[in-house]
């Protein structure tokens, strides 16, 4: 017998990915968004494709939202997608077929991700080897971490073979205005945590980041696009640190 499915979409200020995103999860039986009081059409366009809105401040903490979102959800599986993330035919086949016909030992699914950055998909690098917890029997996983969250489950997990297409990111500004955002918010959870940052992890972490991601990870293999992806990311660590070490001072 089919399990019923619920998906979850966190939102703010989503009204040029949100109609792309829901289109794309038609197929569940249940959508819900939960939206950090979007001032643009994010809400109105949600509820055109029958989604199911739930205003909640987001307070600087996914984990908890998309904790709140799963405590709503009325499915026996729960998919979490991001708004500027795509359900293709074959995943959306791939995860019925796997949630109906799967041992019941199975709680968890990881799914792979595309990135589609400037026109291209990165392959390489950081952004070609993602994969991430994203589907999981209702109840069984906890997300934890206010940003750069992960969900954590207690029993066995197999791996989706189609990935989820995500598009961040259309032009590099507004790149650097989410490095800003999240980096300030990582920043923030690291100094909560009482973790101490030197002088030589500011300078050293961020170059030892881009090695990593554009070469060791064969971002260069991706042409301009990579090495731009790599130089951002590293740009982000750089901030991390640099803003944590600026919270410890004060």
């Amino acid at each position: 017998m089919a399990m019923s499915i619920s998906t979850i979409v966190l939102t703010k200020n989503e009204e040029k990915n949100i109609e792309a995103c829901l289109e794309s999860l038609a197929w569940c039986d249940e959508i819900l968004v939960i939206d950090d009081k979007s001032t643009d059409a994010t809400v109105e366009n949600a509820k055109k494709h029958k989604a199911i809105v739930v205003e909640r401040d987001l307070e600087n903490d996914f984990a908890t939202q998309r904790n709140f979102g799963q405590e709503k959800a009325k499915g026996e599986w729960i998919l979490f997608i991001d708004a500027d993330e795509r359900v293709s035919k074959a995943l959306a086949s791939e995860i019925q077929r796997r949630t109906t016909n799967d041992e019941r030992r199975t709680i968890g699914y990881f799914l792979k991700r595309e990135d589609f950055m400037w026109g291209k998909v990165l392959r390489h690098g950081e952004q070609g080897q993602g994969m991430f917890l994203r589907l999981v029997q209702k109840g069984k996983g906890k997300w934890v971490g206010k940003v750069h969250e992960l969900l954590n489950v207690a029993g066995p997990t197999a791996v989706l073979a189609n990935p989820i297409q995500h598009f961040p990111h259309p032009t590099i500004g507004e790149f650097l205005q989410e490095i800003n955002f999240y980096s300030t918010l990582r920043a923030e959870e690291l100094f909560e945590k009482g973790v101490k940052v030197h002088w030589w992890d500011i300078i050293l972490y961020p170059r030892a980041k881009f090695l990593q991601d554009y070469l060791f990870k064969l971002g260069f293999l991706d042409g301009i696009e990579g090495f731009i992806a790599a130089l951002l990311m590293s740009f982000h660590s750089f901030l991390v640190r640099g803003k944590l070490w600026v919270l410890i001072k004060k």
